[in-house]
């Protein structure tokens, strides 16, 4: 593996390049024992901007990360939108403080990951990229996908919805357009007063199914059913986060009434979130930068399935680093909507794709990936 990009000076010039129009910067190094660590901090560009209930951006600051071990290099990623409340300098700052020389083997995933928890409570971002890396790392040691070693059917890791954000009605007959017929299933950012302009928008361009996110817009509870009626008429099939995360007994009262599955988003992180969770959502949304990567991921499923609550496979805007770790998970999800490198411009690897609106898994060995 080609490892020019990775060999660089300090973090603070790390972070400094990282924030440039390029978003490409020097790696800082951590050595000792078998394993290598590495990152850098890397901007991503959307390709449109992204709008949400309660902000806009148009770039997403994140940190690449590799393990190298035994002539073996796993790839990670670490993501930070703004509602999380990451940063490059925190995500490098808690990276500066792992120390992987004492473990042995990347195979001791479990203690690994346990030991990042005593270095810090949050930090969730910066767990995952090296969840994924080890991951990734021991697949290609093992010389199968990951789908492959957990025993997931690929064939079954079935459609990702494609995301389409809060925006004018021009903008999003644009966006439905150029997803038509590439997708079979939409995900439409609510919880604005625009919300009934935004469905009917879609509609004179398509009749796929739809998932909507109200990123917890939605203030009324009464009036949060009565739009879900009318949303189910629209052809919607799932409603992600539609109140605020604290209000637990509201989104107990409205998922009992619901004709939709009410699915948490922002109210679940991890797996010690969602015993609090059950009958208040008929689901939960995992996404690997909340959930500290792919081994607390499976744990949630699991959870969640014994619990009788549906599953969704969600994404931050990431390259096909993160998304290819999630996509691995597909097979075991009710719903994925993992889209995010596919709203940028910038993507560094070629991994999951989308093949007539179905997820479809690179069969080489780890995460899979190809660099561009």
């Amino acid at each position: 593996m080609d490892r020019r990009e990775f060999i660089g000076t300090s973090i603070g010039a790390a972070v400094a390049a990282g924030l440039s129009s390029c978003g490409i910067a020097p790696a800082k190094q951590s050595t000792g024992g078998k394993m290598q660590l590495s990152w850098r901090p890397y901007e991503l560009q959307l390709a449109h901007t992204f709008t949400v209930s309660s902000y806009s951006r148009t770039t997403t600051p994140g940190v690449q990360l590799e393990i190298t071990c035994d002539g073996y290099t796993g790839h990670g990623e670490a993501s930070m939108p703004p509602y999380l409340g990451h940063t490059v300098e925190s995500v490098c700052s808690f990276l500066e403080k792992v120390d992987l020389g004492q473990f042995e083997s990347p195979f001791l995933i479990e203690d690994i990951m346990a030991y990042l928890d005593t270095l810090s409570d949050g930090d969730s971002p910066a767990k995952a990229a090296i969840d994924i890396a080890l991951h990734d790392l021991t697949g290609q040691m093992l010389g199968a996908p990951l789908y492959k070693i957990w025993g997931y059917n690929p064939a079954k890791a079935g459609p990702t919805s494609f995301t389409i954000g809060i925006d004018t009605p021009e903008v999003v007959r644009q966006k439905t357009q150029e997803c038509a017929g590439l997708y079979k299933v939409l995900k439409v950012k609510v919880g604005l007063d625009t919300d009934e302009q935004m469905i009917r928008t879609i509609r004179e361009i398509t009749d796929l199914p739809i998932a909507v996110d109200a990123n917890q817009g939605w203030k009324d509870r009464s009036k949060a059913l009565d739009e879900i009626f009318w949303l189910k008429e629209q052809g919607v099939i799932l409603v992600e986060q539609p109140l605020a995360k604290e209000r637990l007994d509201d989104t107990a009262w409205l998922t009992e009434r619901s004709p939709l599955p009410i699915i948490a988003d922002e109210a679940v992180q991890r797996l010690k979130d969602i015993p609090r969770l059950k009958g208040a959502y008929s689901g939960i949304n995992i996404k690997l930068m909340k959930s500290t990567g792919l081994l607390e991921a499976r744990k949630m499923i699991a959870y969640a399935r014994a619990e009788g609550m549906k599953v969704m496979l969600g994404c931050m805007t990431e390259t096909s680093v993160a998304c290819t770790a999630a996509a691995h998970l597909a097979p075991a999800a009710d719903f994925c909507d993992i889209d995010g490198n596919l709203l940028i411009t910038n993507d560094l690897y070629k991994g999951v794709t989308v093949r007539d609106g179905l997820l479809t898994l690179p069969d080489g060995p780890g995460l899979g990936l190809t660099k561009l």
